[in-house]
């Protein structure tokens, strides 16, 4: 997992910024593909025209951060820039 991760309260964060909305929307598109996949989702906030926030906590575990949370965040994090 990389260090743009960070841990506000009981979720894992992340906040990115791209070049422009289609790039954001795109990375968003991404993230939904691999959350399918492995049946985790996360909260994703598009904010303003090229920024996105994502959000990890395992609902099913209380609202706190699991294995699967950071999993998760590897996973994107190996996504193509």
């Amino acid at each position: 997992m990389s260090d743009t991760w960070k841990t506000e309260g009981d979720a894992l964060v992340s906040d990115r910024q791209f070049a422009d909305f289609a790039t954001a929307m795109a990375f968003v598109n991404a993230v939904g593909a691999v959350a399918e996949e492995r049946n985790h989702h996360p909260d994703i906030l598009l904010h303003g025209w090229n920024k996105v926030r994502l959000t990890l906590t395992t609902h099913d575990a209380g609202g706190t951060v699991t294995d699967a949370d950071h999993a998760l965040a590897s996973a994107i994090d190996a996504l193509p820039a």
